[in-house]
């Protein structure tokens, strides 16, 4: 069994031609001292530079980074377990699919292993230079973008900007508010959909992972779209507890507003020494948070649980897991967008803190 549970996935889907290779060899190259699997369906595809290779067998391919590539021989949940136990220092997965698969059984077979993975996000490249409208008749096509948290449209060097307000028109015409980014030759920061590494809650899920203790709440508010997937995702929350909110600001925390580039995106922190309302911030979340917002992450606190929690944004896809890790009961979290309304987004996240009567300062 592998010692690290809850190993954040990535799933990178898109057409046949639209960059997925370009993007992978742009992830080995740049990912650091990150261990990474990478599961894709044939070696040649990939074009893995042989400096880099360490050693091959039986299918798997050992890199001299820490990475390692591997082959989708079969069921892929067999594929994983073999890819874990042959070598437990792995600390995220990647998985290409094929240009003509849909996402949406890949991405439910990986919410089936919750007690070792974690799909922390599906990444959709878009072929600028050959994008048509009848790309979008294909109901396979259509998957890739209505369950990809973050769009690539790649190969943006070829194209007129009209053709890209084009692409982006006609796909925000089949998905709400859809996360996109541009990129030549698959050279996007890494930090926006790999999401190890970047904050210290990352620190904390690595010692946390021995506490068993994952309960990992998935979710996916791209449920808007007319497709022909009869997938019933029950998102009820039954939360039972009495929701005390005086408005009484008599309390002692503190707000930290911070901003700085990364690549063209900003970033804002914010802390609170008391804890949020789970229904406030389940709120900001559904009708609140704005589509320039790409990645979030962050270790929170609610008034409705002892806990703390490990938060993971992608898109619209959020997970929230529970550590038993004994900590200050206090709120940190990150965002990373374009255009970001730094204030209203400030004040947003602190109307989620909850005033009850426990909580104030006397």
């Amino acid at each position: 069994m592998n010692e690290t549970s809850n190993i954040p996935v990535t799933i990178i889907t898109g057409f046949l031609g639209s960059g997925k290779t370009t993007l992978l060899n742009h992830i080995l190259t740049n990912q650091g001292e990150l261990k990474t699997a990478i599961l894709v369906n044939e070696f040649g595809e990939i074009g893995i530079d042989n400096d880099l290779i360490v050693k091959t067998d039986q299918g798997i391919v050992e890199l001299n980074n820490g990475c390692i590539c591997c082959t989708i021989n079969g069921e892929l949940m067999s594929t994983i377990n073999k890819i874990l136990e042959s070598n437990k220092t792995i600390e995220y997965l990647i998985i290409e699919t094929t240009g003509l698969a849909d996402p949406l059984p890949v991405a439910m077979t990986i919410n089936s292993a919750t007690e070792r993975l974690r799909l922390d996000s599906i990444i959709t490249l878009i072929d600028a230079e050959n994008f048509c409208d009848e790309n979008l008749s294909s109901q396979i096509a259509r998957s890739q973008i209505i369950y990809g948290d973050i769009l690539i449209i790649n190969k943006c060097d070829l194209v007129s900007e009209e053709k890209i307000s084009f692409i982006k028109r006609k796909v925000s015409e089949i998905k709400n508010q859809p996360r996109i980014l541009r990129s030549i030759k698959g050279n996007v920061p890494l930090g926006l959909f790999l999401s190890v590494g970047l904050f210290q809650s990352d620190l904390l899920a690595k010692d946390s992972s021995a506490h068993n203790h994952n309960h990992n709440h998935n979710h996916n508010h791209n449920h808007n779209h007319n497709h022909n997937h009869n997938h019933n995702h029950n998102h009820n929350h039954n939360h039972n507890h009495n929701h005390n909110h005086e408005h009484e600001h008599e309390h002692e925390h503190e707000h930290e507003h911070d901003e700085s580039s990364i690549e063209g995106f900003t970033s804002l922190s914010f802390q609170s020494e008391l804890p949020f309302s789970l229904r406030k911030f389940q709120n900001f979340l559904d009708n609140q948070l704005p589509s320039t917002v790409y990645r979030a992450k962050g270790l929170l606190c609610f008034e409705e649980s002892e806990l703390t929690h490990i938060f993971h944004l992608s898109g619209k896809r959020f997970t929230l897991d529970d550590t038993k890790r004994h900590r200050k009961r206090e709120n940190k979290i990150v965002l990373i967008g374009k255009n970001l309304q730094h204030n209203e987004l400030y004040n947003q996240l602190q109307a989620c803190i909850s005033y009850t009567h426990k909580n104030k300062v006397h």
